[in-house]
């Protein structure tokens, strides 16, 4: 596993730790692009609260922030990290079935 791709598996485990980061990233799948004020409107969450969410996903690479009109922030969905973070878990399933299998052999014949 590449370094670059712990730090950003890292990144995103830490952000999708919290359900508040969660709960944004699922409401920007659902309704696409949308400033801090839109979702503030959509979910049980303060303004201020969702702006620092916000700022912690963008760090994590998760969303990206586009400049709009009114001098307007929108924030938009990134996969790529996610795929990292996918990539890396698939690598540790890898690195377990093959002992999982031998223990569940073992386990079988006793």
């Amino acid at each position: 596993m590449q370094p670059d791709t712990e730090a950003i598996a890292e990144r995103v485990f830490a952000a999708l730790a919290d359900p508040s980061r969660r709960s944004l990233l699922a409401a920007l799948a659902e309704g696409g692009p949308a400033t801090a004020t839109d979702l503030a409107n959509r979910l049980p969450i303060t303004r201020q609260a969702i702006a620092k969410h916000l700022a912690l996903l963008t760090e994590a690479g998760l969303v990206t922030a586009e400049p709009g009109e009114r001098r307007r922030v929108r924030y938009r969905l990134r996969s790529a990290p996610m795929r990292v973070a996918q990539q890396f878990l698939a690598a540790l399933a890898r690195d377990w079935d093959g002992p999982l299998g031998a223990l569940t052999d073992y386990l079988d014949k006793t």
